[in-house]
C-alpha cells in the first residue's frame, strides 16, 4: 500500500544528466537555492554529476542517496533504463516520495513501474518533455503526465524546468502523448525533406522555397525552424539523436498495433527512421535523417 504523500519537497534528485537532463536539473538547483532546499545530482558518469555540482551548486552523490529525495525525477534514453535504476534502488525509497519520470518512455512499461515503486511507498509519474535542448536551457519545456491529478498537483510547483505542465491522463498517458507527438515530428520533418529534395531537383532555390512555405499552409516546426536551422546551414548539431526519434515513432506503431489501429503514414515512417539510423547513424541528430534522402534523389539540400 502507498505510503501517505509527502507534504514537502526538500530534497530533490535528478538522474541522468545527458544533453537535456544536465539543464533541467540546473532549474531545480536553482529554485532549491531559492527555498532552503537541496538538489542530489547522478549520472552513470561521476565526472557529469561532479561537473554539474560545481557549476549549478547541487549535490553530486551515490545513486543509493539520490534515490533517498522526497522528490526523484528521472530523464533516460528508455523505459529499459529506468527498470535498471528501479533494480538497483527500490531498497533505498522513502516512502511517500515521488518519482517523475522524464524519459520517453513506453506507455507499457508505466504500469509496471508504478506498481513496483508502490511497494516501496513512492508514488510514480510519467511525464516526458518536449522543447529540447532549448527549451530545457530557459526553463520553458512543455511537461505531458499520466498519473494521479492530486500527485500531479503536488508537484507541479517543484518541477522548475517546465514551461507549460499539463496532466493528460493516468499513468502510460503522458508517455503516449510524447510517442504520437514525436511520431509526427518524424512525419513531418520527412514529408519537408522530400519536398524539397523535388524542389531541388527543379533547380529551386530551397531558401526562398521555405520562406514561401512559411508564410502558406504547407508550414511546421521543421520547415520553420529545424531545416532553415541546421540542415540547410548543413550544421547538424546534435540534440537529439536520431535513434531515439525513430525508437519513439515505433513505441507510437506499437501503440496501433496494440490498439489494432490502422496508421500506415505512421508505419512507413518508422521503418524510414530505422533505415536512416542505420546508414546516417543512431547517435547524429533526428534532422540528419535529411541525409538518407539526400542520398536517395542525389542532391544536397541547401
Amino acid at each position: 500500500m502507498t505510503a501517505p504523500l509527502t507534504t514537502e519537497f526538500t530534497t530533490v534528485s535528478f538522474l541522468g544528466l545527458g544533453a537535456m537532463g544536465f539543464p533541467m536539473a540546473a532549474h531545480l538547483a536553482a529554485r532549491s537555492r531559492d527555498t532552503g532546499g537541496r538538489t542530489l545530482v547522478w549520472n552513470r558518469t561521476p565526472g557529469r554529476a561532479e561537473a554539474h555540482a560545481s557549476e549549478f551548486g547541487s549535490v553530486a552523490t551515490s545513486l543509493e542517496a539520490a534515490a533517498g529525495a522526497d522528490l526523484i525525477v528521472s530523464c533516460l534514453p528508455t523505459s529499459a533504463e529506468v527498470d535498471e535504476l528501479l533494480d538497483a534502488v527500490h531498497t533505498h525509497l522513502k516512502p511517500g516520495s515521488v518519482w517523475v519520470d522524464c524519459t520517453s518512455g513506453h506507455p507499457d512499461a508505466a504500469p509496471r513501474q508504478r506498481d513496483r515503486l508502490a511497494l516501496a511507498g513512492t508514488r510514480f509519474l510519467d511525464a516526458p518533455v518536449s522543447g529540447g535542448t532549448a527549451a530545457a536551457k530557459t526553463g520553458t519545456l512543455t511537461v505531458m503526465v499520466g498519473g494521479p491529478h492530486g500527485d500531479v498537483e503536488a508537484v507541479r510547483p517543484h518541477l522548475a524546468f517546465a514551461g507549460k505542465l499539463v496532466r493528460v491522463g493516468d499513468t502510460g498517458a503522458g508517455f503516449a502523448v510524447k510517442a504520437v507527438n514525436n511520431a509526427l515530428l518524424a512525419v513531418n520533418l520527412w514529408a519537408a525533406g522530400e519536398g524539397l529534395a523535388i524542389l531541388g531537383l527543379h533547380g529551386v532555390q530551397l531558401g526562398a522555397a521555405l520562406e514561401v512555405i512559411n508564410a502558406s499552409s504547407g508550414r511546421s516546426n521543421t520547415t520553420e525552424n529545424l531545416i532553415p536551422q541546421r540542415v540547410l546551414t548543413r550544421e547538424f548539431p546534435a540534440t537529439f539523436g536520431l535513434g531515439l526519434l525513430a525508437k519513439d515513432a515505433g513505441i507510437a506503431l506499437d501503440m496501433a498495433e496494440a490498439a489494432k489501429g490502422s496508421a500506415p503514414v505512421i508505419a512507413q515512417v518508422t521503418g524510414l527512421y530505422r533505415a536512416a539510423a542505420r546508414i546516417v547513424g543512431a547517435q547524429e541528430d533526428h534532422t540528419a535523417a535529411l541525409k538518407l534522402i539526400e542520398q536517395m534523389n542525389g542532391i544536397e539540400l541547401k
